[in-house]
């Protein structure tokens, strides 16, 4: 569960970082090193998500929206008191 919220996060962040570069400098050296971050924690996620025994198919498919499916399959995930 642990990797799955570190991962989850990078690829949260990682797009946002993406799309603000996008929409102000453009940067090409965020560009380079922001979209392979984002994908690897994007392929972290889904595989840390197909891993977990808690995992249901559903939460399986929402762990392959790109950007916040890792968010939301945690959220699928842990339990309510935690």
């Amino acid at each position: 569960m642990r990797t799955l919220r570190i991962a989850a996060a990078i690829e949260a962040i990682s797009l946002a970082a993406l799309l603000i570069n996008l929409a102000t400098v453009h940067t090409k050296a965020v560009t380079a090193l922001g979209g392979p971050v984002h994908g690897m924690a994007y392929l972290a996620t889904i595989a840390c998500t197909w891993m977990t025994r808690d995992a249901t198919p559903t939460v399986r498919l929402l762990a392959a929206i790109p950007g916040i499916g890792g968010l939301l399959a945690l959220r699928r995930i842990q339990p309510k008191g935690v």
